[in-house]
């Protein structure tokens, strides 16, 4: 198949490149950076270097694809991330329509199928929405649990205070995925004949918020490292200090208080809960070991 996946080489659309081309299929990459060229190449696939704010661009680099991996980056611009966010699902869904692509696979999130307390998941809640409305492609809305990844933001924290937290509290249960799931989930979807929007969560383990302290903590010799229930106003404060954007830090003390309420996780539990990755916390802790 011909497939176009977006997302550079990140996290996911590295892993995911590296499947579909073991699998045979015939690959373009979008990066918005030239020097990513020979590393896009290296992997067996063709680079398109262009901005996804481009619609021609996108346009022209998804006609005649069989299928198209489409995800927004986490944070386009400093200010008005959400709108920016959303601005790139309009992109996609217009070079979509025109260039006529039968199936297309969208990175979401947990939390997606709410309105409020969802922090920049906002903007993926409102562009499945706007997919909703593309004719004559079928998509599958890969919603996603809170990225192991992410944890390594909280290494500084640990080093620095012998803590780590958030603002909720430590019985709060958050889905969890390793991008690495992620990848394999959406190289299953592509290649899939189906019609319609549908929904797939991939989610690799839940844990509580304590299980966070304990196993990373473990992992980096820190037994007894514990998790710390910040107010909102706490963890606004704390992520400015550490150099977040105001925009973004308000988004993320927005989501945390989306978990605390349990906004975030009810569309998840609402469609029971599915845990279909490999990649429990106990795996991710010896990743988390050596990036300590």
């Amino acid at each position: 198949m011909k497939i176009v996946i977006t997302g550079s080489l990140g996290n996911v659309a590295k892993p995911l490149t590296q499947q579909l081309a073991a699998e045979g299929h015939q690959l373009t990459v979008i990066s918005s950076n030239k020097a990513r060229t020979q590393d896009i190449q290296s992997l067996g696939a063709t680079p398109a270097i262009g901005s996804i704010t481009d619609v021609d661009f996108l346009t022209q680099t998804f006609k005649g694809a069989d299928a198209v991996f489409v995800m927004t980056p986490p944070a386009i611009t400093q200010t008005g991330i959400v709108e920016s966010t959303i601005n790139a699902g309009k992109n996609y869904a217009e070079a979509l329509e025109k260039a006529q692509v039968k199936r297309a696979v969208m990175l979401s999130s947990v939390g997606a199928g709410s309105p409020i307390e969802n922090g920049p998941i906002k903007g993926l809640h409102q562009i499945e929405n706007l997919y909703k409305n593309v004719a004559n492609t079928s998509f599958t809305f890969l919603r996603a649990g809170y990225f192991y990844t992410n944890f390594f933001n909280d290494i500084p924290l640990i080093q620095n205070a012998g803590i780590i937290g958030g603002n909720y509290p430590e019985d709060t249960n958050i889905p969890l995925v390793h991008p690495n799931d992620i990848a394999k989930a959406a190289a299953e979807e592509l290649v899939k004949d189906e019609n319609g929007k549908n929904v797939k969560y991939i989610v690799s383990d839940i844990r509580k918020a304590s299980d966070f302290a304990k196993v990373l903590g473990t992992a980096v010799n820190k037994p007894e490292l514990p998790w710390v229930e910040f107010s909102d106003e706490e963890a606004l404060q704390g992520m400015l200090q550490a150099g977040l954007p105001q925009d973004m830090a308000e988004l993320y003390a927005e989501m945390g208080r989306g978990m605390k309420t349990g906004a975030i996780q009810k569309d998840f539990i609402e469609h029971g809960s599915p845990v279909t990755g490999n990649t429990k916390l106990e795996d991710f802790a010896r990743e988390f070991s050596s990036a300590f």
